[in-house]
């Protein structure tokens, strides 16, 4: 049997904005999605693809690189997320630097 495994930052990021908008459960229910750039093309230095903000304030960035995205948490930490079942962990620590 043959795994995909999705390692394109542009699709990652896509998958991360569908858990963040789709999770209505604890503090995940009050994150938004601002400054999305649909058109935004992944680049070597990292192209804004949106910011998350949690009760009207920016929290986080989602920068497209062309193989993986990076989550960066405002005080807290940048992660690389560098495949699709990755996005998971990034959520759960999303929620971990929220609560």
């Amino acid at each position: 049997m043959v795994e995909d495994r999705i390692t394109d930052g542009k699709r990652i990021a896509q998958l991360l904005a569908s858990e963040l908008t789709g999770l209505q459960t604890g503090p995940l229910a009050d994150v938004e999605l601002t400054d999305s750039d649909p058109e935004a093309i992944p680049s070597d230095s990292g192209t804004v693809a949106y910011r998350i903000q949690y009760e009207g304030e920016q929290v986080g960035t989602v920068l497209l690189y062309p193989a993986y995205v990076e989550l960066e948490l405002q005080g807290a930490e940048t992660v690389q997320i560098t495949h699709g079942a990755a996005v998971k962990r990034a959520i759960d620590l999303l929620r971990a630097a929220l609560e």
